[in-house]
């Protein structure tokens, strides 16, 4: 009776022991890593981003996503120097290309394009119809600074046009650019397209041919010191599979 019970209690230990271990014996992990995932992303993918977000998460139960917006290369400056992260989207490569220089991450791969348009008031009431119309006198216009992709894509599409502005102002951020045209700081502002049409009308666009001088790649990596590796890949393969893409195009993102 008793060496019934020690073998019932050896084949019981040996069986969670198979449950407790992956085919390859290593403890398996939740499908897209559980845990928190932190985000770093250009501000043009704030609403999109938030909203895959959020759906990434409710289909993973225990995951949390969490972002940081802003130029992408002041969050290129802010990993630089240590700030935790596990994944880094940028509006351009050129950014994306200073983080692997840097060694902050080993790969990358892109998942959406976006163009400039210019940004005016509801209704367009200084007849903005060109690149060359910003440059009127009694137009006031603000850009992005340059070392930010939204500025360097600014700088080609007014070279393409033989265009020289004189901003108002230079911003860090291309949503920095949009809130000043749509709070009436600005009479238009050069933006990406995808941010005029997340503001459902409050801000008008006036399209340009340079635009398609300078299609800016947004490329996606996880970052070599990410804590939530399998989260980071997760995450990515969720932007880049069919629910990404849907929310991706949705929000006037064009495909890599």
């Amino acid at each position: 009776m008793r060496a019934t019970r020690v073998l019932m209690s050896a084949l019981l230990a040996a069986s969670l022991a198979a449950c407790g271990t992956s085919g390859n014996g290593a403890a398996p992990s939740s499908p897209g890593g559980a845990g928190t995932v932190i985000v770093y992303a250009a501000a043009s993918l704030k609403a999109t981003f938030e909203e895959l977000g959020r759906s990434y998460s409710a289909t993973r139960p225990g995951t949390t996503v969490k972002f940081s917006f802003g130029g992408s290369s002041g969050l290129l400056t802010q990993l630089t120097q240590g700030a935790p992260a596990d994944v880094f989207a940028t509006a351009d490569t050129p950014t994306m290309d200073r983080a692997r220089d840097a060694g902050l991450v080993s790969g990358a791969e892109p998942f959406a394009t976006n163009t400039l348009t210019i940004a005016t008031a509801p209704g367009n009431p200084k007849g903005i119809a060109s690149l060359a119309d910003l440059t009127k006198p009694g137009v006031s216009v603000v850009v992005c600074a340059k070392p930010v992709p939204c500025g360097v894509a600014t700088a080609k599409v007014t070279a393409a046009a033989g265009v020289t502005l004189a901003p108002v102002s230079e911003e860090d951020a291309v949503s920095s650019v949009l809130a000043k045209v749509r709070h009436g700081q600005a009479d238009a502002g050069l933006v990406y397209k995808t941010d005029v049409r997340g503001t459902d009308g409050a801000v008008g666009a006036v399209d340009f041919p340079q635009a398609a001088d300078a299609v800016n790649v947004y490329p996606i990596a996880t970052l070599s010191g990410a804590k939530n590796a399998a989260g980071a890949q997760g995450f990515i393969e969720y932007v880049r599979g069919p629910e990404g893409r849907r929310a991706l195009e949705a929000a006037g993102f064009g495909a890599p």
